[in-house]
């Protein structure tokens, strides 16, 4: 039961196409968040794509309802292991934006996923279902080889963040006490070279502004 065991479970994972099936399954479910009608695939991925594999690792889910946006809820889960221990927190979104299938070239459609020069394509592979299924499989990993993960686990998964994230302030604010953590770890951006991770210490924000040109 050691880190390097966690590791090798983790690796064996990917390299044995672990990644790649369950990564599949979830871009083959178009949660396009910018589509009025989006709402029951939006709330499918959550309950299909995400909560089975959460409750398989011990975590207790609930949906929060949206109060700006009904067909997109949130997803809350959490494993607590010791209620004094150190406390992480992570976030994901489950929505992607439009697949625009007539844009893509022959042979590849957004809503499969399709391995060419060791490069994954499909809708949502970086952003963000590639992510959070790499997380998650590391938690997973690390219960494999431990049964336990030596900390509490809190997730927060969105399904409308692709068209500004409607409702999340709200939600933050009215479950404050349930998302407190000691460390938020999100996986949510590109990377500035694609052989080197980037690790933004801090926050990052968004301002809104009116930039008139005379």
């Amino acid at each position: 039961m050691t880190r390097q065991g966690a590791i090798d479970r983790a690796l064996a994972w990917f390299d044995g196409g672990g990644f790649e099936s369950t990564l599949a399954a979830r871009v083959t479910i178009p949660s396009v968040s910018q589509e009025a009608s989006g709402g029951p695939v939006l709330r499918h991925y959550l309950e299909q794509a995400l909560i089975p594999d959460l409750q398989k690792m011990g975590f207790a889910c609930r949906k929060l309802v949206n109060p700006i946006f009904a067909g997109a809820p949130f997803l809350f889960a959490e494993r607590i292991e010791e209620p004094e221990a150190v406390t992480v927190l992570t976030y994901g979104h489950g929505d992607v934006v439009s697949g625009m299938e007539d844009r893509w070239r022959a042979g590849l459609t957004p809503w499969s996923l399709t391995l060419e020069d060791s490069r994954l394509y499909g809708r949502g592979t970086a952003d963000n279902k590639g992510q959070h299924t790499v997380n998650l499989g590391a938690l997973a990993a690390v219960l494999e080889e431990r049964g336990r993960l030596g900390f509490n686990m809190k997730a927060l998964f969105e399904v409308g963040e692709e068209i500004g994230s409607p409702g999340l302030h709200s939600v933050v604010e009215k479950e404050r006490a349930c998302l407190s953590a000691d460390v938020l770890i999100a996986s949510d951006g590109p990377r500035l070279v694609p052989e080197r991770p980037t690790l933004f210490l801090g926050s990052r924000g968004v301002v809104g502004f009116e930039l008139s040109v005379n």
